[in-house]
């Protein structure tokens, strides 16, 4: 989050040029609106500029709940998935047809869900705005809609408000929360010609001012609009659509050589129409969308128990190819809490005397920021100051900007002192070069980041003297460090996104490890304006930006997802709300804002960002779950879809029944979704999502399993003579390509040999089952399926594990590097 205020940027507001109204004076920022302080607008003004401006309210866009719904149902997986449907009801499978379509129903209903929680984020951040306001219209002061606001609106506020917009101060001292907006904890305080932001709570004090903007001028209605308008790209979807292309492809093409073949043979078309469309039926992945959804949801479990609560099940897999991560500075990479850095003793006082001092003109129950840090470091210190008594406190006062407290110990009464450095030194009675020198060091402190407070203490005459000065700053977290270091070694660069000025930016991401390449965003808006394929750049190559608002780690995030990245960012207010939507992974942090929250798809539930880490390493598990089930359904369709065609223009006849192959499908549908359980081992580097190399890997182990089962096939014609009965034959083909199928997932599951880690539970017990049952129809038969005699049936067995475990697992392991489907696996990982 930005200490400095939130609304500096580019507000695009030229009717009135209240672009430039933030940084006006009150006095012309009243001129330029052309109201009056002491009578404010007229009825008509203030009609006027509401028709022109509109009222002070985001809009939401309206969308008929039922045709969102109904866009569920369009598109190329839900018409694939369509398909099926039909085709079920063609081949009158109806237990079929009610599953899928069940599976199609559910999915668009957690799609439309999902959208649904998205438009409740822009709900929540409206209903904010929706506030009552005192405003001073024609001379009287009167309680009106904030809805009804305009700019020029001269407005009162006082403590607990809500602001309900942008507003110049003219008279008048605010404390003023701005965590709604910011995520900054710290209360900021407000004087004349200072701006107060919609949203912002009013803590203590009482001002006047002049609307400077309204609606979706504001910074808080921004952000809101952006909000609406963010989409992060659906990878998945995308992943589901090429697969699916790739099948209809491959089965396409040996359906139509089918048909070819069946007509050059005499063979009618309608016998073979059932079998044809059992090619296409088990082409589409009915079972894809499903092992996602488990597989994500199983991953979400899993990192629930370590404090990540996903709340789009993508995320996780999204993770996994996250290969940069936009991290905000305060409250995530650094405690957002106050911490003394450094005690600079003055005039011969010792460190800790200064530090004392510091405790006893602060009180513990006022629970103020600055208090609870000088009282954290005195505890360190092992100092006492309990054990002197507070006679008289005067807290904090925007006139004089200090605190004092009379205060009473061992035999002894003093006054002790701690505020702005230049009004303490006023207070001590020094002045001239002697104040400039102290404002000087605290300047060089700033620009370091560091907050400094001057503590003064009284000396027997009662005269206040400099004791000594206390930098306070918000120190990075104990995890930040060892967390880019560890999403270094992933691949995952990180950038640093803050509103600090670029000093403070550039000692933060030192202090963290992260690369020394920290620009201004105005940098990189310039760049954009001029050439947007080199901000483009700009953004890849940068280490972080500073001085950034809403819109500009918005237009970061957009601009790395144009250079094909997959981006996450981490936040936790408003301001972060619109990126956290667009972001591939958006990750609200454990004290975020409801509508950051809301706008991420992750949200950490305990302090600090280390699980991100599990976040990335459970996202490539799945993703290596889900680059099994594509190898293993591109091969299994090549396999059944060559055999069968193959074996039609052999031996001239179909070597299986349509029945037999239904049955197939069936059974091993239950093994593909199990696949989601299974253990599998992370990459070193992000994923990729170029499925070329998992289709090619997966067509190639296809064309090798068809060569060996067409071998078993000639000697089971040759040698066994199967082909003197069709049943039987039909039986010894469905026993080789279903074993064929069970035993090449135990080596395709793999990147390495089979034996290099186990299988899931889930996924043995998944298998075990398809064998005995298998093996049980085969060795004693069913309708349209004859009985094998036990030494055919351990024959085509035997075969299929020595092919699949031996000859496969050593093709797949000469195939799998050159064809880059696998990366170096984590070590360490179950």
């Amino acid at each position: 989050m930005s200490t400095t205020d939130p609304g500096q940027a580019d507000l695009g507001q030229a009717d009135l040029g209240q672009a430039d109204l933030a940084e006006a004076t009150a006095e012309e920022a009243v001129r330029r609106l052309g109201t009056d302080l002491a009578a404010g607008l007229t009825e008509a003004q203030a009609a006027e500029r509401l028709r022109e401006h509109g009222p002070n309210t985001v809009p939401e866009p309206k969308k008929n709940p039922l045709a969102a719904f109904l866009a569920k149902f369009w598109g190329l997986s839900a018409w694939m998935i369509e398909a099926i449907i039909v085709l079920s009801w063609l081949l009158h499978r109806y237990s079929d047809l009610y599953i899928v379509t069940a599976l199609l129903v559910i999915n668009a209903v957690l799609s439309f869900v999902q959208e649904q929680r998205a438009a409740g984020v822009v709900r929540a951040l409206q209903e904010r705005l929706h506030v009552n306001a005192r405003a001073l219209r024609e001379g009287a002061w009167r309680v009106i809609s904030g809805a009804d606001l305009v700019p020029g609106d001269v407005v009162r506020i006082r403590a607990g408000d809500v602001t309900p917009a942008d507003v110049k101060i003219s008279s008048g001292h605010l404390g003023v929360d701005q965590s709604a907006l910011t995520g900054e904890s710290l209360e900021a305080e407000k004087e004349p010609d200072g701006v107060l932001y919609a949203g912002s709570v009013v803590r203590r004090g009482e001002a006047n001012g002049v609307v400077i903007a309204t609606g979706t001028r504001t910074y808080y209605g921004r952000a809101t609009r952006l909000v609406q308008i963010a989409r992060p790209r659906l990878h998945m979807e995308e992943v589901v659509t090429r697969v699916v292309r790739w099948l209809l492809v491959i089965v396409g093409v040996l359906v139509a050589l089918a048909a070819g073949a069946a007509l050059v043979k005499g063979l009618p078309l309608l016998d073979i129409v059932p079998l044809l469309l059992v090619l296409l039926l088990g082409a589409i992945p009915v079972a894809l969308p499903v092992m996602f959804t488990v597989s994500m949801a199983l991953g979400s479990m899993e990192l629930a128990r370590q404090g990540v609560l996903v709340t789009r099940l993508s995320a996780s897999e999204d993770a996994a190819t996250m290969d940069v991560l936009c991290v905000d500075k305060t409250g995530t990479i650094t405690a957002n809490r106050l911490s003394v850095a450094e005690v600079i003793p003055l005039d011969g006082h010792a460190a800790v005397e200064a530090l004392l001092c510091g405790c006893l003109a602060s009180q513990r129950a006022d629970q103020d920021p600055i208090d609870l840090a000088l009282f954290a470091a005195a505890e360190a210190a092992g100092l006492r100051p309990e054990a002197y008594t507070q006679v008289a406190y005067a807290p904090f006062d925007p006139h004089t900007r200090r605190t004092e407290a009379l205060v009473r110990g061992p035999g002894q009464e003093f006054r002790v002192a701690k505020g702005a450095v230049a009004a303490v030194a006023q207070a001590c009675g020094l002045e001239g070069d002697a104040v400039q020198d102290l404002e000087g060091r605290a300047d060089d402190y700033a620009r370091r980041g560091y907050r400094t407070l001057a503590v003064a203490r009284s000396d027997e005459g009662d005269r206040l003297g400099m004791v000594g000065l206390v930098t306070l700053y918000d120190r990075p977290r104990d995890d930040s460090r060892p967390l880019v270091a560890e999403l270094g070694a992933r691949g995952v660069a990180v950038k640093v996104l803050t509103g600090d000025a670029l000093p403070i930016a550039r000692e933060v991401a030192s202090s963290v490890g992260l690369g020394p390449r920290i620009v201004r965003a105005a940098e990189l808006e310039a760049t954009a304006r001029d050439d947007p394929s080199a901000a483009g750049a700009l953004a890849e190559e940068s280490d972080g930006f500073a001085e950034i608002y809403p819109e500009g780690k918005y237009a970061v995030v957009r601009a790395l997802q144009a250079r094909g990245h997959v981006v996450g960012m981490t936040g936790d207010g408003v301001n972060d709300a619109p990126a956290l939507r667009q972001a591939e992974v958006g990750i609200a942090v454990s004290t975020a804002t409801d509508v950051a929250k809301g706008a991420a798809s992750v949200v950490l539930t305990a302090e600090g960002l280390a699980n991100i880490v599990a976040l990335v390493d459970t996202g490539r598990e799945i993703h290596q779950r889900i680059v099994t089930w594509v190898i293993n359904k591109i091969s299994r369709t090549v396999l059944k879809s060559v055999f069968i065609v193959g074996a039609l223009f052999i031996t001239d006849k179909f070597v299986v029944s349509a029945a037999a192959m239904l049955l197939m499908v069936l059974m091993t549908d239950f093994a593909k979704i199990s696949l989601a359980t299974d253990r599998a081992r992370g990459s070193r580097s992000p994923e990729s999502w170029a499925v070329g190399g998992p289709v090619a890997l997966g067509a190639i182990l296809g064309l090798l399993m068809t060569a060996e089962c067409f071998g078993l096939l000639y000697f089971g014609l040759r040698v066994l003579h199967i082909g003197e009965n069709d049943q039987t034959l039909y039986t010894f083909s469905f026993a080789s390509l279903i074993y064929l199928a069970i035993f090449s997932l135990l080596s395709i599951r793999e990147r390495g040999h089979f034996w290099a880690s186990r299988p899931s539970r889930t996924l043995l017990m998944a298998l075990g089952g398809e064998v005995v049952t298998a093996t049980a129809i085969v060795s004693v038969g069913i309708p349209g399926l004859a009985p094998l005699p036990p030494a055919y049936t351990l024959l085509v067995l035997g075969y299929a594990l020595i092919c699949s475990l031996l000859v496969n697992d050593l093709a797949k392991c000469y195939l799998i590097g050159r064809l880059g489907v696998a990366r170096p696996a984590l070590q360490g990982r179950p």
